[in-house]
């Protein structure tokens, strides 16, 4: 199951995408990492789309990631008398602490935090945004606000604090629970929500201790303040760009989209772009023209991945939304001003060994004509070296440690196998060639450009580059 592609698609699966047939049918279809949401469904759920995701993987003898995606402080008001209230520009509303159902001049918001936090001209976003509420006073308990643009409010929608830090963490008690849940399953990735600054992505560490890689999720317009210290903490980053679009301004969300990007390819980190990319197909066979062009943006942009959220999990073609979502990928990707972007936006090698040979690797490979970029790695850093330099060729990443290689999946151009610990130098360059043979990545008289680091299982040791002919060896 050779992907002719470098971009990864994550499907998020749901109630549309629970059974093993259509999980297996996004696989083939194109999907090379599962996102569990945590937002929704029970344990049991998610504990029965990852032992069908684990047969999947035997099944195909792929490496597959599972990505956890915790909920994060979600913000919302309360309930309404009658369900709902209709409110009107120039009113004033209170928000306050009291459980009983709102009306028209009041609605509960039982968050004690935002309050804390809260200044005269504070703007409050109700609904994603459809409710603009601007704060007159407030207290410990209590807010007076007036309405700037009105609407109909229902129970529990969400609650949105542009331009404030919050003084509260990014996990949850439902978050730890979830959390320790997923580490015990076993997950390769775990997506951090609403990090508002780099003490959440620390916090979240401590609490995984290294059984699973982190993504910060950047939803807050605040998180871009300490961009490059949240990146340094985390293994990727995500541009989750519902909430981000709704507390910053929709102009503002793809300049963001294109900063983050950039500043993940200039670390050597993974960076995925998400929400609403094929957002017609939860419903109709076929994307929107300007959908097609979103995904493609990220695409040209460098992205590693981008994500699938209702398209797969709730929608009626989450099998089709996978696949043309694989389609645009292919055909962004032979376009020559994608590489021309590409070869553009490289980024110069760090002053250290790995990153010199990672570097000369690529240009190798290109001299060359290689079939591919073969990589060792015990810890992935060799890989993602590698991978930062997006080569022409597939970046073949060979480990003995599978959690590595499931987690490697996510990375631009990686074509992960789990192989063998190594004895020797020698068994190093034929495994390479005959696992690139048998996975129909090279053919006999082809050549490869492999890196390692020696000795073997040295984390962070990237300090040999060899070229070898596929038929020596094989």
């Amino acid at each position: 199951m050779r992907r002719y592609r470098n971009a990864k698609i994550i499907a998020t699966l749901g109630p549309a995408s629970s059974s093993a047939a259509t999980i297996e049918a996004l696989c083939r279809a194109g999907a090379d990492v599962f996102r569990f949401n945590f937002s929704h469904g029970s344990h049991e759920d998610h504990r029965e789309r990852y032992d069908i995701v684990r047969a999947i993987e035997k099944k195909l003898d792929r490496p597959i990631a599972i990505l956890m995606d915790l909920q994060g402080p979600k913000l919302r008001v309360g309930t309404f008398a009658g369900g709902k209230v209709q409110l009107k520009a120039g009113q004033r509303l209170r928000l306050d602490m009291d459980p009983a159902p709102g009306n028209e001049e009041r609605a509960p918001l039982l968050h004690p935090e935002v309050y804390s936090a809260l200044t005269a001209g504070t703007e409050l976003l109700l609904d994603d945004g459809k409710i603009r509420l601007r704060v007159e006073s407030h207290g410990p308990d209590f807010a007076e606000t007036v309405v700037l643009t009105g609407g109909p409010l229902s129970d529990k929608k969400g609650l949105n604090v542009p331009d404030v830090v919050l003084p509260i963490s990014a996990l949850t008690e439902k978050d730890r629970r979830d959390l320790q849940f997923g580490l015990d399953l076993g997950v390769d990735w775990v997506a951090l929500s609403f990090v508002q600054r780099p003490e959440d992505v620390a916090e979240a560490r401590k609490l995984v201790a290294g059984r699973a890689a982190i993504i910060s999720k950047l939803e807050k317009p605040s998180a871009i303040d300490k961009l490059t210290e949240i990146i340094e903490l985390s293994d990727a980053v995500m541009v989750a760009r519902g909430d981000l679009g709704v507390e910053s301004p929709p102009e503002n969300v793809p300049i963001l989209q294109k900063r983050i990007v950039q500043a993940c390819r200039h670390v050597g980190k993974p960076v995925v772009v998400a929400t609403q990319m094929l957002e017609s197909m939860v419903q109709s066979p076929a994307p929107t023209r300007a959908e097609a062009s979103d995904v493609a943006t990220a695409i040209y942009d460098g992205a590693d991945a981008v994500m699938l959220s209702a398209e797969s999990a709730a929608g009626a073609y989450p099998v089709e939304a996978v696949s043309m979502m694989d389609k645009i990928i292919q055909r962004v990707e032979k376009d020559d001003t994608y590489r021309m972007i590409m070869e553009a936006g490289r980024e110069a090698p760090e002053n250290t060994a790995a990153d010199a040979i990672s570097a000369a690797a690529r240009q190798v490979a290109l001299t060359l004509r290689a079939a591919a970029v073969v990589t060792f790695t015990s810890s992935g850093s060799t890989t993602l070296r590698a991978a930062r330099e997006r080569p022409l060729v597939p970046v073949v990443c060979l480990t003995a440690d599978r959690r590595v290689a499931r987690r490697l999946v996510l990375a631009w151009g990686t074509h992960c196998t789990v192989t063998t610990e190594l004895t020797s130098f020698g068994e190093m360059v034929e495994k390479a060639c005959r696992i690139a043979l048998d996975q129909e990545i090279a053919k006999v008289g082809e050549r490869l450009v492999i890196t390692a680091g020696v000795p073997f299982g040295t984390p962070g040791t990237t300090n040999i580059l060899r070229i070898a002919w596929v038929e020596e060896y094989c």
